[in-house]
């Protein structure tokens, strides 16, 4: 009578461990029961290391307790599966009642399901599972008994199953949905609904993925940039701080020249007044001699006739005005700094306003690099994605204007036109040694270095030949081998120009450039698109050759000019 009066729910007799119903149940001192192996797992774990503690309340035992089954409850576990069955394997929940899924067969008081069928949209506890598995085997298709079934049933017609999928309103709908709430709406089975999202989902994430690397690769360019063209404009600032300086150190020697020749002049006009001041002093001396040997005489008659003859005249003496010596000194260094202030002044605008223009030009040639590159990423024409000037106007606008710096020039070349001009002579030249400066090759590099799109010009004569290129700043300027040489290392490129052959040259590489000899050469970079080009310059701009490399530092316009030949910069 006794086992007829239990009411209890199996969860009760779960284990704590494992979350499924206990086999050989073992009660340990505090009182919970657990499996026998999972206790001894639990126990055994490196967790523990060596504490025997309860899973649930966390009482330790020390020495380990020893474990017995527990018949009692075996026999009452043994009684409950017999006139309840449990499913035998436990049940995945989602947190917040996924265990709430009930059993869609059992009369009254529904069974915990452990699986649903998304063809008869059901769900089963273990022993109606079973009678479901004999009956379709496995033609329908089973997913386990959690809140995922739930979401799968229409809310409008629980004991249908979501197939379709409403265009129009964006949601799944069942069959019943269709032929009513949704009827004349356009609906597609869910998984061409899936695959077509998929795929969009796909694409979209690969089109991310790249807009982000590009992003990535306009970044690194912009730094870069930005390095390249700080240490272009710290060097330019650099250059004109030293030609002020230089004046004021030569304005400051002329102004002390001045001082002292203003000195010298003063000084001669006082010494040659005091010359004279002293001569008198001494004929007024001679004449008080005879004056006083001429008292102690008693011959009255001698007296009277000896002192017509001396003279004492009373004459002004012409002092030098210093105070008007000192002004003039101060009006002349204040007139000389007013016009050194005014000189700097100009020649600071003028230097500011070049280099202001340079930096501008330098913003607008990136702008309109980033622009051109982001126009060309949504044109699929290589032509569009790979344009450059064309006509020599579109290559002015690239125009820089360059200086040559004194501090690369060989010994044997001579500046011309201003600084604008070099020519190779056959004797060496005075110039103060510099690290900077080429002790072989009769070569000179341009002051800037350039980056972005940049253009610039030369034009050459002579029976020497010239070559004109660019290098990095930190190729070898000492001696005479390969590495010093412009186009002949891996740091330089050079377009090799005289009256009998064209060539270009770089890693001790050479290409023969089959066409007539241009007087003017003209060359295109752009740094981003890794391309330096050479073109003749005539009535028509004609490409001569275009190297191409993925450029790490900014470039310098560098020249090598032959014996005899003068090479300028227009």
């Amino acid at each position: 009578m006794a086992a007829t009066t239990i009411s209890v729910e199996q969860d009760q007799f779960c284990c704590s461990v494992c979350l499924d119903n206990l086999k050989d149940p073992v009660t340990i001192p505090c009182g919970h029961s657990y499996c026998l192996n999972c206790i001894e797992d639990y126990w055994n774990s490196p967790k523990q290391k060596g504490h025997y503690s309860c899973p649930q309340c966390r009482q330790v035992f020390n020495p380990k307790p020893l474990l017995c089954r527990n018949t009692v409850l075996a026999e009452v576990l043994e009684k409950l599966q017999r006139t309840t069955p449990r499913p035998s394997t436990p049940t995945q929940t989602k947190p917040g009642g996924g265990g709430d899924v009930k059993c869609s067969v059992c009369p009254g008081k529904k069974g915990k399901a452990v699986k649903a069928c998304l063809t008869c949209a059901r769900a089963f506890c273990a022993a109606h599972l079973k009678d479901h598995q004999d009956r379709f085997h496995k033609r329908h298709k089973l997913i386990p008994a959690t809140e995922e079934f739930k979401e799968r049933l229409c809310p409008h017609h629980n004991d249908k199953v979501l197939r379709m999928f409403c265009r129009g309103d964006q949601q799944p709908v069942c069959s019943q949905c269709v032929k009513n709430r949704h009827k004349g709406h356009e609906t597609v089975p869910l998984e061409e609904e899936r695959g077509a999202q998929q795929r969009k989902l796909q694409e979209s994430s690969l089109k991310s993925v790249q807009k982000m690397k590009e992003a990535e690769k306009e970044l690194r360019f912009a730094i870069r940039y930005i390095k390249h063209s700080t240490e272009a404009v710290v060097e330019e600032s650099e250059r004109v701080f030293t030609r002020l300086v230089r004046s004021i150190e030569k304005q400051s020697a002329e102004l002390k020249e001045l001082m002292r020749a203003q000195e010298r002049a003063a000084v001669g006009q006082a010494e040659e007044q005091l010359e004279r001041v002293q001569r008198e002093l001494s004929e007024l001396r001679r004449s008080s001699s005879e004056l006083e040997r001429l008292t102690h005489t008693e011959d009255h008659v001698l007296f009277i006739q000896k002192s017509k003859s001396l003279d004492f005249p009373v004459k002004s003496v012409e002092f030098p005005s210093t105070d008007a010596l000192t002004y003039l000194m101060y009006k002349d260094m204040r007139g000389a700094l007013a016009n050194l202030k005014s000189t700097m002044d100009e020649a600071l605008e003028r230097e500011v306003i070049r280099v202001s223009d340079k930096v501008i030009s330098l913003k607008e040639t990136s702008n309109q690099t980033i622009q051109e590159q982001t126009q060309a990423s949504k044109v699929k024409d290589p032509d569009v994605q790979k344009s450059e000037p064309k006509g020599r106007a579109d290559f002015i606008q690239y125009h820089h204007d360059l200086t040559l710096d004194p501090n690369t020039v060989n010994p044997f070349l001579v500046f011309s036109d201003g600084g604008r001009g070099v020519t190779t002579l056959s004797e060496a030249q005075a110039y103060p040694e510099h690290p900077d400066r080429f002790t072989s090759w009769a070569q000179v590099l341009c002051r800037a270095g350039m980056a972005g799109r940049c253009y610039w010009e030369v034009e050459w004569t002579g029976n020497g030949g010239v070559s004109v290129g660019a290098c990095y700043k930190n190729m070898s300027r000492s001696g005479g081998g390969s590495e010093c040489k412009l186009g002949h290392n891996a740091k330089s490129w050079s377009l090799d120009c005289s009256y009998s052959a064209t060539s270009f040259q770089h890693n001790k590489e050479s290409m023969v450039i089959n066409v007539p000899c241009f007087s003017r050469i003209g060359v295109y970079l752009d740094y981003r698109g890794g391309i330096l080009a050479f073109y003749g310059v005539s009535d028509t701009m004609v490409l001569l050759h275009k190297a191409k490399a993925t450029f790490t530092q900014p470039l310098h316009p560098g020249f090598w000019v032959g014996l005899g030949s003068t090479l300028k910069l227009i």
